[in-house]
């Protein structure tokens, strides 16, 4: 069971990671675009009227899901609290509701595909796997105790470093050039 919950954790982690680097282009590299530039495929999806609830990108909201995901796991994990569990569920089984819309979307309405956003959709839903696989083999109070210490450190350093590989991601990716 713990080592379920570990993976949710690293799993809201690569969540994280590519919410920060969808994050990072909405405000780094689109406002440099020019407006004329014709876009397709991934930046399609990342620029389209879908890609923000009025003026904040989805994206940013992903971050603040997914870095809640990691910090309620890690709760859950420690604790082995049953009102952890029963805050999670609703939490993730909305973001695999909205992850399947944004899915349904960048297919049948865009018809491009951000490989960050299916990454993403990807995390979401084992997120809600694993939720739902420990629900029905009793819950997390059926594991051993783990010590928070060495938890929350892991999860922080972890989380430092996948967020600084994120921002690294952007000086080799395929983004769009000012003037090209």
């Amino acid at each position: 069971m713990n080592r379920l919950l570990g993976v949710f954790i690293f799993t809201a982690m690569l969540g994280w990671v590519a919410s920060i680097i969808l994050t990072a282009i909405h405000f780094w590299v689109i406002p440099i675009i020019p407006a004329t530039a014709q876009l397709a495929g991934p930046m399609q999806v990342i620029t389209s009227q879908w890609a923000y609830v009025g003026p904040v990108p989805l994206a940013a909201i992903g971050a603040v899901y997914y870095i809640v995901m990691i910090a309620l796991g890690s709760i859950w994990l420690t604790s082995k609290n049953e009102t952890v569990e029963r805050i999670l569920l609703p939490i993730t089984a909305f973001g695999f509701l909205a992850s399947m819309g944004f899915v349904y979307l960048q297919l049948f309405v865009i018809g491009a595909i951000c490989p960050f956003c299916m990454m993403s959709a990807a995390a979401t839903t084992i997120l809600l796997a694993i939720e739902l696989v420990v629900k029905f083999r009793g819950g997390a109070a059926t594991a051993p105790y783990v010590e928070g210490q060495r938890v929350w450190a892991t999860v922080f350093v972890g989380t430092a470093l996948l967020t600084l590989f994120a921002l690294w991601t952007l000086t080799i990716l395929p983004l769009p050039v000012p003037g090209v």
